[in-house]
């Protein structure tokens, strides 16, 4: 007798078919792909630059270089990613609830003898799988194509560290796609909660770096006054304030983890530049750094899918 598939699998399925099939996906797929190369082009374009630039402490991470290196035409394409994956998040996630519940589908699902948390679970699994799959293999595919141009054996450490950019990045594509689908609960119409996503989106990528400048020009002392301690501590307070926004979180990982050169991402006094040797940190050190700014992206994507598993489990979908 043929065992028959949980219905989480088979609903995890369709929604995998769906998305890879819709033309928004494909387009922001195409994008993600075109940035992808264009970066691949000007990285590989100024390689031997790079590879002959000693004063560059990260000049011997020759595919970290691939991905943060640039001449200026288009910024690395980690800044660039810091702008596109949210839109691949939202535009996964903006009418995963509404849709159905508009079209009649989602009263006829929860009509079978299956979970309603299911029905959930799917909508952001298929997401988060295909997003994964899509930056590993294009992650693979950089490392690859590195390996066939210039023909460096690629370091064990750079593999650790491209994989781990990678998972930050579908840790921040999660964040907005638990958003995206927080609102397709809370709004019965796509076009409003699509919206409502992009707006926060945009306050936190443009608005909020301004009113946090505002803030600081309006409030903070004169610096001419205040001592070393006093205004790194102040600097300090700006930083912690800044990374409220995901991007910013975003930001400083992927930073830390694609230049092995950096040691901190808070402000510095002499003393503890004095003994510190200009080398590479090792892979485990740079993972301590960012682990509190990838914690955070954690927390706030399970706290928006909270909210949204807790505002579908009292729905009442058939009225």
């Amino acid at each position: 007798m043929p065992k028959v598939p949980s219905p989480f699998k088979v609903m995890a399925a369709k929604e995998i078919t769906d998305l890879i099939r819709s033309w928004r996906f494909t387009l922001l797929l195409l994008l993600v792909f075109f940035t992808f190369a264009a970066s691949m082009y000007i990285g590989v374009s100024n390689i031997r630059t790079v590879f002959n630039n000693t004063q560059d402490p990260d000049h011997a991470f020759l595919y970290l270089k691939l991905l943060t290196g640039g001449d200026g035409s288009m910024p690395p394409f980690h800044i660039l990613l810091s702008f596109l994956a949210p839109l691949l998040g939202i535009s996964m996630g903006f009418d995963a609830i509404n849709t159905e519940m508009n079209a009649g589908t989602l009263t006829r699902l929860i009509a079978q003898p299956i979970y309603r948390d299911n029905i959930l679970l799917a909508k952001i699994y298929s997401p988060i799988v295909i997003t994964a799959t899509l930056f590993f293999s294009l992650s693979l595919l950089m490392i690859g194509s590195g390996l066939l141009i210039t023909g460096v054996r690629i370091e064990p450490q750079e593999v650790l560290r491209i994989m781990g950019f990678t998972l930050t990045t579908v840790i921040y594509i999660g964040f907005y796609l638990s958003l995206a689908i927080l609102f397709s609960i809370i709004f019965r119409q796509p076009a409003t909660s699509a919206l409502s996503v992009l707006g926060i989106w945009l306050f936190f990528t443009v608005f909020y770096p301004m009113l946090v400048n505002l803030a600081v020009k309006a409030f903070m002392p004169d610096p001419a006054y205040l001592t070393q301690s006093q205004l790194m501590g102040y600097n300090e307070l700006i930083l912690n304030i800044l990374r409220i926004a995901p991007n910013q979180l975003y930001s400083d990982a992927a930073t830390t983890l694609l230049m092995p050169s950096v040691r901190s991402l808070g402000p510095m006094s002499m003393e503890q530049l004095s003994g510190a040797i200009p080398a590479p940190l090792p892979v485990r050190e740079s993972l301590m750094i960012v682990w509190p700014q990838i914690s955070g992206m954690i927390a706030f994507s399970v706290a928006c899918f909270a909210l949204a598993y807790y505002l579908f489990m009292r729905r009442e979908i058939r009225s």
